[in-house]
């Protein structure tokens, strides 16, 4: 009887192959995983530190040093992450070597309200707390603002935020009880009146304009008031 010698080495290298990974795959399940590696996405300014996301995944996995990989819940971290009101999404994983990973963008505040309680509004015009960590540069908001109700505040702070002329010069969005808005510029003694935010862009257009030619004739600081209420016009009260 004649032996194929070729398909039993064959049959053995599988029977190897097989074996070895299943040893692999059961040995990677139960390998502990390493104090988590945090990752930053976008801007730098840490409104929420490395060691305060590191803490949340301990403190909602129980813990996650020397936990094995097979009692890891990444579904419940990642969760635990995107409900923190400073993270804006997260994604958590874990390395072939096992080592547990966090990408994390944070919130963007693009003003903040003055009010009982201080907050930042972020890009998307959602509630963003304070952070102990870092303070950023956005323009004030002052007057009636309700937590619940930030469309219209959002809508001047988010246009201010993509604008250079408006970004540089204005420090404080002013709400009054009917929702018209005026504003305070840097270095500028007189108030603009938005009245409220309908064609918007021609009013900011208007502005600048009036912004560039007093800028030019030196008379910035003659005026107490310049109302932009009233269309194609610049109404201009001084001093």
């Amino acid at each position: 009887m004649n032996v194929n010698w070729n398909y039993i080495k064959m049959f053995v290298l599988l029977v190897l192959v097989v074996f070895l990974y299943a040893f692999s795959a059961t040995k990677n399940k139960v390998r502990n995983v390493s104090q988590p590696q945090v990752q930053f996405l976008g801007d730098n300014n840490l409104f929420i530190t490395q060691a305060n996301v590191s803490k949340l995944l301990i403190q909602n996995q129980g813990t996650t040093t020397k936990a094995s990989k097979e009692i890891l819940d990444l579904n419940k971290l990642e969760s635990a992450l995107n409900s923190n009101p400073m993270i804006k999404s997260a994604e958590v994983y874990l390395s072939v070597n096992g080592e547990l990973k966090a990408e994390v963008k944070q919130k963007k505040p693009v003003a903040r309200v003055s009010a009982n309680t201080s907050y930042y509004i972020d890009d998307q015009g959602d509630y963003m707390p304070l952070s102990s960590n870092h303070a950023a540069r956005v323009p004030l908001v002052t007057g009636l603002v309700n937590k619940d109700a930030l469309d219209n505040v959002f809508k001047i702070a988010e246009k201010i935020n993509n604008d250079a002329f408006l970004n540089k010069y204005v420090i404080e969005i002013h709400q009054n009880e009917d929702n018209s808005v005026h504003l305070k510029l840097r270095q500028s003694t007189f108030i603009v009146h938005l009245g409220d935010l309908n064609q918007l862009d021609k009013k900011i257009n208007n502005l600048k304009v009036f912004y560039q030619k007093a800028l030019k004739e030196k008379t910035l600081n003659s005026y107490s008031k310049v109302n932009l209420q009233f269309d194609n016009q610049v109404v201009c009260t001084k001093t």
